[in-house]
């Protein structure tokens, strides 16, 4: 017969070592008895991390943990040592504590950035010669490249541009199998937009464009032949350059043409092809008036401005002006006119930087300032201000008082030229569209007028 004291050593894992043989189970212990069991464990505990700590070279289960915590975390041992040592020196936990704040600094995609970093978010075109991706076509890379660039300029040329290569693309498109060209043509366009836009961020009267190329897109009728239905879009984006853009602007020419008298001085700032049409024209007409161009960098686009106004065979009288002259330009004004790059629906107008400076001081001193915009560059958003959205002008586009362009690595100079500013409504007099003449207050209510038929 078995031994009684066999029959009550239960079999399996040792006791710990906070709990000796024959100790009673805590169910059985009173409160004073546990508690005061709990502080032995504590003290055994606190006697183990000291004999474990700084020159100590035990290796139990309680120190094991730290230094496998520790090498998961990165901290790999040298070659030829001990990793339980390495992991276990104080020496090792400063190490790694000093490399993090390093390795943040340096991973950090701001760290190195000079400037305002308020500003990071604005716009700045990107030379794409090498960053094709996609099925992207020829002329999509060719009106890219001229983008990015800066050699086509201005809103009007600018879509008319894009308009003119998707229509290229379109030519060129070919239906997949199993597949219908209203549904298959604009994923196929999606990728060439991305391009575009990546090489400057889309201007509000190019997205009405595409936005009404994809709706012309997805009403076209199945059952058409591919290239009859191919023709058709391009029939419609022709109609639109004309009827949008072309005929929108004789319009305006003609409007606008009618509030200049002779003996005016008419001033105008950087350059608007309508504004610069209007001239023209008024000038054909036989009127004499006289013209100040009023510039500033980085794009100096008021220049090419004042050639096409001197030149020819009866060249209008011109001064050309820099912006810090404006205040003593504006004694003997009659009337601004500006373009536009977009206007929103609060009857802000989003122009070149500087248009706010120009038509501020000009209605100080009582002179009407006149827009010339098309509809199909109207916004229905709302813009409060230039610093939501804008546009970087790329460094190398500044001429500080020479030939030579500022180099954008110079040391301690960070170029910053945003390329449009926001001119609130209560400094504009008049928008001259192709509907006619229309206050700032009034500009939400064209698209309902025209059917919303700019979107």
């Amino acid at each position: 017969m078995p031994a009684p004291e066999i029959l009550q050593q239960p079999s399996g894992p040792q006791p710990s070592a906070g709990k000796p043989v024959g100790q009673p189970s805590q169910k059985s212990m009173t409160k004073a008895e546990r508690r005061e069991l709990q502080e032995k464990q504590r003290a055994a505990k606190a006697a183990l991390k000291a004999q474990v700590g700084p020159g100590g070279g035990g290796s139990t289960g309680a120190s094991s943990k730290p230094a496998s915590s520790k090498q998961a975390k990165g901290s790999q041992p040298k070659p030829g040592g001990d990793a339980g040592s390495s992991s276990k020196h104080p020496g090792g936990a400063a190490a790694t504590s000093s490399k993090d704040p390093h390795g943040a600094i340096s991973e950090d995609p701001a760290a190195g950035k000079k400037g305002p970093r308020i500003f990071t978010h604005f716009g700045l075109p990107k030379s794409i010669g090498h960053t094709v991706k996609g099925d992207i076509h020829p002329a999509v890379v060719r009106l890219g490249l001229l983008f990015s660039e800066f050699k086509i300029c201005g809103a009007n040329a600018r879509c008319i541009a894009t308009l003119t290569a998707f229509k290229n693309v379109i030519q060129d498109y070919t239906t997949p199998p199993h597949n219908t060209l209203s549904r298959h043509l604009m994923t196929h366009l999606s990728p060439q937009i991305t391009h575009l836009v990546s090489a400057r961020p889309m201007s509000v009267s190019m997205g009405n464009a595409i936005r009404q190329l994809k709706l012309e897109i997805s009403n076209t009728d199945i059952d058409l032949v591919e290239q009859e239905a191919k023709d058709l879009l391009c029939r419609k984006i022709d109609e639109y350059i004309r009827e949008r853009i072309i005929m929108a602007d004789e319009v305006i020419q003609e409007f606008a043409g009618k509030k200049i008298k002779d003996g005016d001085v008419i001033l105008t700032y950087a350059r608007s092809s309508v504004v610069e049409k209007t001239l023209l024209r008024a000038r054909e007409e036989g009127k004499k008036f006289s013209v100040i161009v009023v510039d500033s960098r980085p794009l100096l686009e008021g220049k090419a401005l004042l050639r096409s106004l001197t030149s020819g065979s009866d060249p209008i009288p011109c001064t050309y002006a820099l912006l810090p002259a404006l205040p003593s330009l504006l004694t003997e004004v009659t009337t601004v006119f500006i373009g536009a790059h977009s206007i929103y629906s609060n009857g802000a107008v989003y122009s070149r930087a500087g248009t706010a400076l120009v038509s501020m001081m000009a209605k100080r001193r009582n002179v009407p300032v006149v827009v010339c915009c098309e509809t199909y560059k109207f916004s229905e958003g709302i813009l409060v201000d230039g610093f939501g959205k804008n546009e970087l002008a790329p460094a190398r586009t500044v001429q500080p008082h020479g030939s030579k362009p500022t180099p954008a690595s110079e040391p301690g100079l960070e170029v910053l030229n945003p390329l449009y500013d926001l001119t609130p409504p209560t400094f504009i007099t008049a928008v001259v569209t192709e509907v006619g003449l229309i206050p700032p207050s009034s500009i939400s209510s064209i698209p309902l007028a025209l059917g919303k038929a700019i979107l």
